[in-house]
């Protein structure tokens, strides 16, 4: 990997980057190893708002001059929040490489967090919250997630509350970020035709601000019990999600995980697709998932169907648990399952933005850079073995949690 580096700035700040010599453009990501896990309760919701805010001006630029400077040049900003994350990045031709790193450093460090635009930018999020109470496909999840991580941090959702959201106010917006948006948690990263000691100049250039040394605060997680659950939504559809808590990135068992989820019900030939939508046409929706975090993962099936075929669905997707449990997976559908994985990871690596992102997230999980090829070798290591004792592990009878969304409640019987 002669064309990753690395280097750790004298203030704690770790500059990583990849050269990649035939593409003329660049991902830059100012990344920060905070997310919604780093909340209360109190203030859910708050990395989220500055996700937003970060981008609504600076002590030299208006929000329109943000936008003006990097599209002008052909490229774009953008940035996204998760449970563990904030990352703030841009695209661009690799010749405006300076220009986008000096805006995006300009916003990490010199936002005003006007109170006139937070009250306008608490009205603009309200709505996206809205949007997601009006979308029961995306809610689920976050009910499904509020259900298995309840008391946890995880369990609460990104785009927080609408109280919490109403009430933010400039000085909590600075406090957080002081507190939080510390040196040890702050990576910038870029994939393209880009030289990495252009980053180091950069980063002297023009990240100027005292970021606090270290954030000592300890992501704790204890994980009890819970019951099925019912969400009352008046929707035309009934939405299903059967999971439980499982294996996070840290472990290694977390390669099987998705090797399994993928025989299970993702894509068209997977056993699931086929046995629900295929031979029995009883819901249009039907697919796993592995949802993953340093130290744990949801793994789930989800599913959408009418009200008069859930449960008959939920039938026909115990079946296909007790198969994977009892039989040991053929080589030939292992092997297909590893192919998938494989290709589609490798496929995803043909864009910068994903390889700038797949740089980071293995130095904030890993501390390192876990090469391509040794993914691909633990993928390729999962034996028919591992899936039947790990499916046995994780569908162990009594330990699922079903959540139901729907018009009128379905919790008819107990998961077995």
């Amino acid at each position: 990997m002669k064309n990753i580096k690395i280097t750790q700035l004298p203030n704690g700040i770790k500059i990583i980057s990849e050269k990649i010599n035939y593409v003329n453009s660049f991902s830059l990501g100012f990344w920060f190893n905070v997310g919604s896990r780093d909340e209360t309760p109190e203030n859910s919701g708050i990395c989220h708002f500055l996700e937003h805010m970060f981008f609504k001006g600076t002590k030299k630029r208006s929000a329109r001059k943000i936008a003006e400077d990097i599209e002008s040049l052909g490229g774009y900003l953008n940035a996204f929040t998760s449970k563990e994350h904030t990352c703030f990045y841009g695209r661009g031709l690799n010749r405006h490489l300076e220009k986008t790193f000096e805006v995006l450093a300009d916003m990490v460090q010199n936002s005003v967090f006007n109170s006139k635009e937070i009250e306008k930018e608490s009205k603009v999020v309200i709505d996206e919250l809205y949007d997601i109470e009006d979308s029961p496909e995306e809610l689920i999840f976050d009910k499904f997630e509020s259900n298995v991580f309840a008391g946890n941090s995880l369990g609460m959702p990104i785009i927080g509350t609408e109280k919490n959201l109403r009430s933010f106010k400039q000085k909590d917006l600075f406090n957080f970020v002081k507190e939080n948006y510390t040196a040890d948690r702050f990576f910038i990263v870029a994939s393209g035709n880009i030289e990495h000691n252009d980053l180091i100049k950069y980063a002297k250039k023009y990240v100027a601000k005292k970021f606090k040394l270290e954030n000592n605060k300890k992501r704790d997680l204890v994980i009890t019990p819970t019951t099925d659950l019912y969400v009352e939504k008046d929707t035309q559809q009934v939405h299903y999600i059967l999971g439980k808590p499982t294996y996070g990135i840290k472990e290694k068992k977390r390669n099987a995980v998705s090797v399994l989820s993928h025989i299970l019900g993702e894509g068209s030939s997977s056993r699931m697709f086929q046995k629900i939508r295929e031979e029995h046409g009883i819901g249009y929706q039907i697919n796993t998932f592995v949802n993953s975090f340093f130290d744990i993962s949801t793994f789930g099936v989800y599913l959408s169907t009418n009200d008069k075929s859930v449960h008959k669905a939920e039938d026909l997707i115990f079946e296909e648990l007790e198969k994977i449990k009892k039989k040991k997976v053929g080589q030939i559908e292992l092997s297909r399952a590893k192919e998938y994985l494989i290709g589609s990871m490798l496929m995803s690596l043909e864009s910068t933005t994903n390889r700038m992102l797949r740089l980071a997230q293995s130095v904030i999980y890993f501390g390192k850079i876990k090469s391509v090829e040794e993914t691909v070798k633990d993928i390729q290591a999962v034996s028919p073995e591992e899936i039947r004792n790990l499916s046995n592990e994780i569908f162990e009878n009594g330990t699922l949690t079903r959540v139901i969304l729907s018009s009128k409640n379905l919790l008819l019987q107990k998961v077995a």
